[in-house]
């Protein structure tokens, strides 16, 4: 580590020059929290998330108050951080499940929404109460109107890697919802490894297979959660193959309400150390954004599980 606390910088062959953050700590992270967290911090969070330089933060989310309490204020909270996409060129995307959602986000002037998936017909059953291919029959109505509308659309889709109660998941499996997804009109697919459990050669195959059916890279982004610690090394596997969209969340935030096995994202603050490192730009100041998620962990009551913030604010 160098006197500025920031890593030295040495450059690996093979590495997109830039990678864009999809920073989700203020939706999936908070939303997993046992405490509701008030709607004020929760737009604090996000503005100081956006002074860090990050350009992408998922906002919230427009589900039933029902099965997510953590995310009952997203019209309270939208509008307290609306102007940050006016002023600092920032993308505030949220999750929408349905028509309803979407009705909910578009009144409030939201210009991009994802919906989120399931590669697996039983976390599609426990967290939409369908089957999978119900379920994109729901989303293409929500695709086509967010389109219509000239709303940029991302698809999640969950346990593209494995899945607590089926197990491993054939790759073909996912390379089939994910086409469909996309086929719906989606800009843009998250791959969601919800419980930890992928390791580089399983990403790369993936990615391979994506491309092979019509799924462009440049439309891919990651979400690797870290159970076993392959968060990192998943990543660095899906830039190698030239992913240039990656998911994080502040502090290590956040893990998955339906599937208990899972742990928490990665962190951002880790992400954005090894990317520093390799010299790959993502004009986030990795200072900032570790004394925004030092903050939001006090506000939390814990310690942030991100390795980087630890080591980091202990220095201070």
């Amino acid at each position: 580590m160098t006197e500025t606390g920031l890593p030295m910088t040495v450059p690996a062959p093979g590495l997109p020059a830039r990678v864009r953050i999809h920073e989700v700590g203020a939706r999936d992270g908070l939303q997993n929290e046992k405490t509701v967290v008030p709607t004020e911090v929760k737009a604090e969070f996000i503005r100081r998330l956006a002074e860090a330089g990050l350009s992408t933060i998922e906002a919230t989310s427009f589900v039933h108050p029902k099965w997510v309490p953590q995310l009952a204020d997203a019209e309270r909270l939208f509008p307290l951080v609306g102007d940050i996409a006016d002023v600092g060129d920032v993308a505030l995307p949220v999750l929408v499940p349905n028509e309803r959602g979407l009705d909910r986000a578009l009144a409030l002037g939201a210009d991009r929404i994802a919906v989120f998936g399931s590669a697996t017909e039983t976390f599609a059953a426990r967290n939409l109460n369908r089957t999978v291919d119900e379920s994109l029959a729901m989303f293409e109505p929500v695709v086509a109107r967010a389109k219509d509308a000239d709303v940029h659309v991302r698809g999640y889709l969950s346990m593209c890697f494995g899945d607590p109660w089926e197990g491993a998941v054939p790759v073909a499996q996912v390379v089939r919802v994910a086409k469909a997804l996309m086929d719906l009109g989606c800009d843009e697919l998250s791959l969601g490894d919800t419980i930890g459990v992928a390791t580089p050669g399983h990403v790369q195959e993936l990615l391979s297979e994506l491309n092979e059916a019509g799924v462009h890279t440049d439309t891919i982004g990651v979400h690797f959660h870290d159970t076993y610690g392959q968060a990192l090394s998943n990543t660095l596997a899906a830039l190698q193959h030239g992913v240039t969209t990656v998911d994080a969340s502040a502090g290590g935030l956040g893990g998955c309400p339906y599937a208990k096995s899972a742990t928490g994202n990665l962190a951002t603050e880790d992400l954005v150390w090894m990317l520093d490192g390799l010299g790959v730009h993502t004009g986030v100041d990795l200072g900032a954004l570790t004394a925004t998620s030092v903050w939001m962990a006090e506000q939390l009551g814990r310690p942030s599980p991100s390795r980087t913030v630890r080591a980091l604010s202990h220095k201070e």
